[in-house]
């Protein structure tokens, strides 16, 4: 044992016979406390020496010779620097001066579709044709540092953020004599194509937002110099105007609407309701737009007939779709809402996922076949010089979209040009199948 522990043990039994011995309790009181504090004195100084000792103790450095040789080998600087670059989303590609591949990582093989599996001692020129490519690399062995090159590949079609730099050489003798040059190319398509839906839907949104309004402030000019004292005139004005109003506060509300359904922050709260009257409602709502071009609306749904919804979205959902069905029909034209029951999309055919299919039918011109696939985005119209004095928003079928995959169901669409088109919301039967 230490002698200064030894020392330690004999002091705090002497200071406990004297704190036993005194006859005051006040005595004993300040003994008690000076006997604490130099406990925890020398308790501190213990906790400090202990600290730096550990901090100091021979062979802790990490970097010291025998810890190199007892980490496992998985962590050797090779294989660690080998598993990085292989896991790297990145196309990562080295060449050397005779632009011959040197190293590539997996990402890189599946952008030039290598065959091969490998990318190595093939030349820049084997594995693409892609002057932008070319010219990077060549930048680089000549010490120039390239970045922000756009790359561009089809099939599938995917754009690249391609940097390259130099490698080795001595940079101080007229910028070259480089011994090679390290691309890296980043995926940027779905950047690429956000971008391109936010300036489609800012230039839609203006473009929506401008043609009201216009016609708001012009209307209110010819007012202000004069128009206002001719009764009939100022009156039809101003129903212009309130029309027109009324389709920018449509057009926001909807905006509104559709953001909160995709940040989540509708709720939808499925029951098993009855979906006749739902349809009689939406029928009595449109019947003055569908009696204004003699087209009729037939509800087929049995009155027995139940689905598993939010009956209150539902209905938005149906609107959307048979307001649609009346604008885009034909004169003396039709509009049905049916039922279906069927095996869910993508379930086995023995019925054991069920979904319930709602179909409006109309007897319109119908879409060609190159707008199906886009009819359900934002903003979109197979006939855009048409579709404003039809009225809408153009987020109606985005809106339904939503609202259908917020039930865990979706929607489809199936067009023949002459005939007609189906629209079909698919709910799932009960909520414990969606799942």
């Amino acid at each position: 044992m230490p002698r200064r522990n030894v020392f330690l043990i004999g002091a705090c039994l002497l200071g406990t016979a004297i704190f036993l011995l005194l006859p005051s309790f006040t005595l004993r009181s300040i003994v008690a406390v000076i006997l604490f504090a130099a406990a925890a004195v020398l308790l501190l100084r213990e906790l400090l020496r202990a600290k730096t000792s550990n901090t100091t103790r021979p062979g802790t450095d990490d970097l010291s010779t025998g810890d190199r040789q007892s980490t496992p080998d998985v962590f050797t600087q090779a294989r660690l620097f080998e598993a990085t670059i292989s896991g790297m989303r990145e196309g990562l590609l080295v060449v050397d001066k005779d632009m011959r591949v040197v190293a590539s990582n997996a990402a890189a093989h599946r952008l030039f579709n290598s065959p091969r599996g490998n990318l190595d001692e093939q030349r820049l020129t084997e594995i693409t044709r892609n002057p932008a490519i070319y010219s990077a690399f060549l930048d680089a062995l000549k010490g120039q540092e390239r970045s922000g090159v756009r790359v561009e590949t089809h099939g599938p079609e995917r754009v690249f953020d391609l940097r390259v730099v130099p490698l080795g050489g001595d940079n101080n003798k007229n910028g070259g004599g480089e011994d090679g040059a390290l691309g890296v190319f980043i995926d940027v398509t779905r950047i690429e194509r956000l971008e391109r839906v936010r300036q489609e839907f800012l230039s839609n949104i203006s473009h929506d937002l401008r043609t009201p309004l216009t016609a708001i402030m012009a209307f209110v000019e010819t007012l202000e110099t004069g128009a206002l004292d001719d009764k009939e005139n100022s009156l039809r004005f101003l129903s212009i105007i309130r029309r027109n109003a009324a389709r920018m506060h449509d057009l926001i509300d909807d905006i509104l609407e559709l953001n909160a359904i995709e940040a989540g922050n509708v709720q939808v709260r499925p029951e098993l309701i009855e979906l006749r009257p739902i349809v009689n409602d939406v029928i009595s709502l449109l019947e003055k737009n569908a009696a204004a071009r003699n087209i009729a609306l037939t509800n087929e749904i049995a009155p027995e007939a139940t689905v598993f919804a939010d009956a209150r979205r539902l209905e938005q959902m149906l609107t959307n779709l048979v307001e649609n069905a009346i604008k885009f029909n034909r004169e003396n034209g039709a509009v049905n809402i049916k039922l279906e029951r069927s095996p869910a999309a993508g379930a086995p055919s023995d019925g054991t996922a069920a979904a319930d299919r709602i179909l409006v039918e109309d007897t319109g011109e119908g879409i060609p076949a190159q707008h199906l696939a886009r009819l359900f985005e934002r903003f979109y119209r197979v006939d855009r010089a048409r579709s404003p004095d039809l009225g809408g928003t153009g987020l109606g079928l985005a809106i339904v979209k939503h609202l259908a995959r917020a039930h865990h169901g979706g929607i489809t669409v199936t067009s023949e040009v002459g005939k007609g088109t189906t629209f079909v919301i698919e709910l799932p039967v009960n909520h414990l199948k969606a799942g």
